[in-house]
């Protein structure tokens, strides 16, 4: 990529002949198609689970405060990258991030159906939001972890020779490959995002229902005193 921004930037002060036109092709022209149709992808889900959250809590809120929980992930993606150092793929991070906003969601669903299920039962709105943050908080871990460490083989190319360790005993463990070129970005990014969106899960959501709630509260007020 350094490499194409230098040749594009030489591109840009040359001064071309009439009639000739210069376009970068190949491999950057395969991965620029690639990034517009993961984001057009990304985009395409957003809206089904906007669309799905809607019709499901009956609310705009709460469906904004779900899909909040996927900007922390994208957050804590490049945050992971960044300190690792490590390569960023447009293919099978994109796909990662695509896969990743499914599993935050389902987190966010758990704790807002859950407070609003305590208030439907008379609770308190902020006694409700604690009860939901303690309750939830094992399955919303347990989850996260359980996906984390089922990613982690294929992030750090774990490779088992099973002829070898049924037949001999030996499994011939070893580490990387051509494999992990492959599979390892698209590992990282949902391990990545996941350690940091599930912390944020447990803290912000239940945090912005109050905030939600109390400005609700606020504008019926409002709109309930006499003119």
């Amino acid at each position: 990529n350094a490499v194409v921004q230098d040749v594009q930037s030489a591109l840009n002060n040359f001064n071309a002949p009439e009639g000739v036109s210069v376009k970068m092709t190949g491999s950057q022209e395969e991965q620029a198609e690639t990034g517009a149709f993961l984001g057009w992808a990304m985009m395409t889900a957003l809206l089904l689970i906007i669309l799905i959250l809607v019709i499901q809590f009956n609310s705009v809120s709460k469906p904004l405060i779900i899909l909040s929980e996927i900007v922390f992930s994208i957050i804590g993606v490049f945050i992971g990258f960044s300190i690792f150092k490590m390569e960023f793929s447009i293919v099978m991070s994109g796909v990662g991030i695509i896969a990743l906003a499914g599993i935050v969601v389902r987190n966010g669903i758990l704790l807002v159906e859950f407070t609003d299920l305590l208030i439907e039962r008379g609770v308190p709105t902020f006694d409700a939001i604690v009860e939901a943050g303690r309750t939830r908080m094992t399955p919303v871990i347990l989850t996260a972890s359980a996906t984390i460490l089922g990613l982690i083989p294929l992030a750090v190319g774990l490779n088992l020779d099973f002829v070898s360790l049924f037949n001999e005993g030996n499994p011939h463990i070893y580490f990387g490959g051509d494999n992990t070129a492959f599979w390892g970005p698209l590992s990282w990014t949902m391990i990545f995002g996941l350690i940091f969106a599930t912390f944020l899960t447990l803290i912000l959501v239940p945090v912005m229902y109050l905030i939600a709630a109390r400005i609700k509260n606020r504008v019926r007020k409002i709109t309930k005193k006499p003119l």
